[in-house]
């Protein structure tokens, strides 16, 4: 729960994610050519997820106003999370800006597991409770520290990373991106959920394991 103390600390976070500019070198979405482009969502999404522009006569104020992140989102019982994503999909303002946000609740124990996010690095600050959070370089260098409320973590584009409540009680967080859909690319959900499934003698030799291992862990992941 945000709390009248906290609430000071999400603003200051938000005002310094936002509102300092970026170097051009690191915006991960293309710059925009227009004072503002609302995705019109009713078009088909493109391939590369930038959205066209809705008309300008159809443009309204709630368009750049959202109150996802003022709530939990939905649960994932099997990690123990709730996401509330403040992105293009259901924040159409934030189209061509190169920018979004997320609400991460943790339950006791709850995990974001190791995932990454192919067209974004991620910052984030911990509101409450204790969060253990940690990335892997592309040279097997891991880095991993446990903070606490008011602290900042960085993730740079592309690499594994997770976050683990390490606490006695509830955590939350809020993470934001440096595009306006980062993707998510969870390693548990791709190898042992995908659809068609990866077949089991690959995930047996790259394991090391017997099939009745991964179907086990498969088993897991059938939602």
């Amino acid at each position: 729960m945000i709390t009248s103390s906290s609430f000071p600390l999400l603003c200051l976070t938000i005002s310094i994610l936002f509102l300092l500019p970026l170097p051009r070198s690191y915006s991960a979405d293309p710059d925009p050519l227009q004072d503002l482009c609302v995705a019109d969502l009713s078009a088909s999404t493109p391939a590369d997820y930038n959205f066209p522009c809705k008309p300008i006569s159809e443009i309204t104020s709630d368009d750049f106003f959202f109150d996802g992140l003022t709530k939990p989102g939905n649960k994932t019982e099997v990690f123990g999370v709730s996401v509330s994503a403040g992105n293009v999909l259901t924040f159409p303002g934030l189209n061509t800006l190169g920018i979004s946000l997320n609400r991460v609740g943790f339950a006791p124990r709850g995990i974001v597991p190791p995932h990454s996010h192919p067209r974004a690095s991620e910052v984030g600050v911990v509101m409450e409770g204790k969060i253990l959070t940690g990335f892997v370089t592309t040279k097997n260098v891991f880095y991993s520290k446990v903070l606490t409320a008011g602290e900042v973590f960085v993730i740079p584009r592309g690499l594994v990373h997770f976050q683990l409540n390490v606490g006695e009680g509830e955590a939350l967080e809020f993470t934001a991106f440096n595009s306006h859909l980062p993707g998510s690319a969870t390693v548990p959900l791709n190898l042992f959920s995908a659809t068609p499934s990866i077949p089991d003698h690959v995930l047996t030799k790259t394991f090391l394991v017997g099939e009745d291992v991964i179907d086990n862990i498969r088993s897991k992941f059938r939602f």
